[in-house]
């Protein structure tokens, strides 16, 4: 067995933060794709086959916002799980019921009931969340669970439970070395989470042929955005249509259209009925999601973004246009290593009036020092040991009519960012 000297927390004492450092040390690699072992341990806590109904969701970008606005039109109608990783700040912002965090002691039963039931069966941190979402979401009688998938989709641990729905966000280049180097390889791993005869809605607007391949290959209903349903812009107003039924909307800067137009499309497939003000509730939620271009208004406004791969940061830029600033703009940016830096800063650096790069090797093994970040950037100014000291630095600097944005990583914005808006 994997990991065999890490010695599993005393029953009686034991805390999330013991249980998280034993997950961690009982297997060799954060990354194990496959879903055997992990199939086989949810099997033994009889997790195959949920009561509840399953919105699963993949996609390069826009998958949190996705997941986010799907939970939030279901939370009037329905008791509604909701898994996402990575976390900003608390662990336990992964797994929600009815929009609550779980509590550190009922993950803390979830961990003790999966490391019973493995066995010598070794399992990744990821692995463990899963599970222990699934053992949540079973025991609180959930109605709707709605899992984000992590890396990838066909071997990803989500994967495991035959969604009713499945939605695929925008493709993007990202985990190039896991997932393939082109969009069409990313999609047709993406695809895997489609099951025969069961429906799934993708909303990229131009997704790679590997999508609809894949839903022809094994029997998936596939429904695209633009042609099945579409939200559109008419007199001021978002109006979404999928040929049945008709919504008429406020926009909401915070919310990109498309995670709406998918959200909703979702939400109906899945059987659920939602009125406007359901949706212009949702919106208002999500428009506040941490770090999802993430504006905090203030003399200095910032903006918080967790993007980190091009496609991502491009929509950020794209945002930024949209909202002219008559003073400077000051980038404080973290990545780490093995993401597509030198694309992220041609994004970036054409509305960077001040960079500042941040130090994330402090935080993660991939991270990035401030001058290894520099160097690939070509930038020959200051550098800083981590976002919180590059975020003053820029705080320090800015002037009346400035902004500063803060993007590159979730590990940029967690560091940077207070739970309280600091």
């Amino acid at each position: 067995m994997a990991g065999t000297e890490a010695r599993r927390p005393a029953a009686a004492q034991s805390t999330l933060a013991q249980w998280l450092d034993y997950q961690l040390a009982v297997h060799p690699s954060e990354i194990e794709l496959g879903l055997d072992r992990v199939r086989r341990v949810a099997g033994r806590l009889d997790l195959l086959a949920p009561r509840h109904r399953t919105i699963t969701v993949a996609g390069t970008n826009g998958k949190g916002s996705t997941v986010a606005l799907v939970c939030a039109l279901i939370g009037p109608r329905a008791r509604v799980g909701c898994y996402t990783s990575p976390h900003l700040w608390r662990y336990n912002e992964r797994v929600a019921i009815d929009g609550e965090p779980v509590a550190d002691d009922a993950l803390v039963a979830a961990f003790e009931a999966i490391d019973d039931a493995r066995g010598d069966i070794s399992l990744t941190f990821f692995e463990f969340g899963t599970l222990a979402a699934l053992w949540l979401f079973a025991r609180a009688a959930v109605d709707i669970a709605v899992l984000e998938v992590g890396l990838g989709g066909r071997l990803d641990a989500v994967n495991i439970i035959d969604a009713d729905v499945a939605l695929i966000t925008q493709i993007g280049l990202d985990h190039t070395d896991w997932l393939g180097g082109t969009r069409a390889a990313i999609g047709r791993e993406k695809a895997g989470i489609m099951r025969p005869g069961r429906p799934v809605l993708c909303g990229d607007r131009h997704p790679p042929d590997s999508i609809a391949e894949t839903a022809a290959d094994c029997g998936a209903r596939l429904a695209c955005l633009g042609r099945a349903f579409d939200l559109t812009v008419e007199n001021r107003r978002w109006h979404w249509s999928d040929g049945h039924t008709m919504f008429d909307i406020a926009p909401h800067p915070g919310v990109h259209p498309d995670n709406l137009a998918l959200a909703i499309a979702g939400v109906a497939t899945a059987g659920v009925d939602i009125a406007d003000a359901d949706i212009e509730r949702a919106c208002a939620r999500q428009a506040m999601l941490p770090g999802r271009r993430e504006v905090i208004d203030a003399p200095i406004p910032i903006i918080y973004d967790v993007g980190h791969n091009d496609d991502a940061v491009a929509l950020l830029v794209e945002s930024l246009r949209r909202r002219p600033v008559v003073g400077r703009t000051h980038v404080v940016l973290g990545m780490l290593a093995d993401k597509p830096v030198e694309a992220v800063g041609g994004r970036l650096m054409p509305i960077a009036d001040v960079l500042y790069p941040a130090a994330l090797d402090g935080v993660s093994p991939r991270g990035l020092s401030g001058g290894a970040l520099a160097a690939r950037l070509g930038h020959t100014g200051p550098v800083h040991a981590g976002p919180a000291e590059a975020l003053a630095a820029a705080r320090d600097a800015a002037g009346p009519g400035d902004r500063i944005v803060v993007c590159g990583s979730f590990f940029t914005v967690a560091q940077a960012r207070s739970p309280d808006h600091e």
